[in-house]
């Protein structure tokens, strides 16, 4: 797989209104809120189930496709699986891609032990527009 291209903050930026208010409006909460760096599962109180509908509502206002796991799966690279967790841990290759990958999240919060399944808690605006990005360059 090759190296992902840098994003922008120029290009980050020109989605984040529009992912802002989606965020915004999926979880109830107001635009304000929807801060850049801010966790959603645990600045906003977004749950699992509710980044399924935050990506079918980003892939209809951007028209495009993301395949679901598509985070963790780009941030995984091409780190085998077995490489990147075991049973459910992440391991130290793991941690390294994450915090190579979600820049965006302080490094300190990417630390051991990481359960595969906490990996979300990462997750803030910044990583969604990074995600609508990604998905527009793939289709142009």
């Amino acid at each position: 797989m090759t190296q992902q291209a840098e994003i922008t903050k120029e290009e980050i930026m020109a989605v984040y209104p529009t992912v802002a208010a989606t965020i915004a409006d999926a979880l109830g909460c107001e635009p304000d809120d929807v801060q850049l760096d801010v966790s959603l599962i645990e600045g906003l109180d977004a749950e699992s189930i509710d980044f399924l509908d935050l990506v079918f509502r980003l892939e209809r206002a951007f028209k495009v496709k993301i395949p679901r796991g598509k985070i963790v799966e780009d941030a995984r690279g091409d780190l085998p699986e077995s490489e990147f967790e075991q049973k459910g841990i992440v391991t130290d290759a793991g941690l390294a891609r994450l915090r190579a990958f979600l820049t965006e999240v302080p490094a300190d919060r990417i630390a051991a032990p990481l359960k595969v399944a906490d990996v979300p808690r990462l997750f803030t605006a910044e990583t969604f527009c990074k995600l609508v990005v990604r998905s527009q360059k793939a289709t142009a």
